[in-house]
């Protein structure tokens, strides 16, 4: 029976990390909330179970709604950041970029209430009716509508920000070319006079603002720099930068806006270095 009962969870494995992965924009809390989902079916008794795909879908959004939850009552906590090799052959730049368009709504979603982003992620893109989400939040079917209707205006006033163009990659390689070879006023020409640098480390958040800062500290960061690989963080345009022996030591991702950099975000903090998703 417990062979059988593995072979049905896996065929709904891939539809719950997607319902998982919208709700909670990070493909390993996806994967943890999944596998929890296996446990308890595990624990059950699945031939009591009418429906075993509403069953898994249900336990799978209650989990989503719980960890959304604990994120709101711990906004200094990390998650959801998504990286994205960028680094390609040409035919798979549109999957790149795809990629950052998917990352983009989530960023939208990030806007939702706990309750707004599950009614509008199960019903707008997996079409579970209104009734099966209003029993995941303790709510009526009609009370469910309501809160799906009203994400749904959030969603459709809210601009999407877009996923980075060539442009965008080239201003960020200028960057990047500019710090190794030292070139001051190179980093000057292609940051923003009010740039912004927020620097993640284990002893907390450090914010430099300014380009003549700015510039120089990315030349004295570089000589620790033994090699980078282009991603996207999040959907920003970035870069893991890799130690000597190929372990990362930063993760940099940059807002880029009029061919100039406006904020550059690193994150040097081992623990989140090894979170990353």
């Amino acid at each position: 029976m417990t062979d059988q009962l593995s072979e049905v969870f896996e065929a709904q494995r891939d539809r719950l990390r997607a319902v998982a992965y919208r709700m909670l924009g990070s493909h390993a809390d996806a994967e943890d909330v999944v596998q929890e989902a296996w446990i308890r079916l595990a624990c059950q008794d699945a031939t009591a179970i009418d429906n075993l795909a509403g069953w898994l879908t249900t336990v799978v959004g209650r989990l989503s709604l719980d960890l959304l939850r604990s994120r709101r009552a711990h906004p200094e906590s990390e998650y959801g950041l998504v990286v994205t090799p960028a680094d390609e052959p040409a035919p798979d730049e549109q999957a790149m970029l795809a990629d950052a368009v998917g990352v983009a709504l989530l960023v939208v979603l990030d806007s939702l209430t706990p309750s707004e982003r599950l009614a509008f992620v199960l019903h707008d893109t997996f079409g579970v009716p209104f009734q099966e989400i209003g029993q995941i939040l303790g709510k009526s079917a009609d009370a469910t509508k309501m809160i799906a209707s009203r994400a749904r205006r959030k969603v459709r006033a809210t601009d999407r920000p877009a996923g980075p163009g060539r442009e965008h990659r080239q201003v960020v390689e200028a960057f990047r070319a500019a710090a190794l070879a030292g070139d001051f006023e190179a980093l000057l020409r292609v940051l923003h006079p009010n740039v912004k640098l927020t620097v993640d480390t284990p002893g907390g958040m450090i914010v430099t603002i300014g380009a003549t800062e700015v510039a120089a500290g990315a030349r004295r960061f570089s000589g620790e720099v033994a090699g980078h690989r282009p991603v996207l963080l999040s959907g920003r345009p970035g870069h893991i930068s890799l130690r000597a022996d190929g372990t990362p030591l930063s993760a940099v991702s940059f807002d880029v806006a009029d061919g100039r950099i406006t904020a550059i975000h690193i994150i040097t903090d081992p623990a989140k270095l090894a979170a990353l998703d």
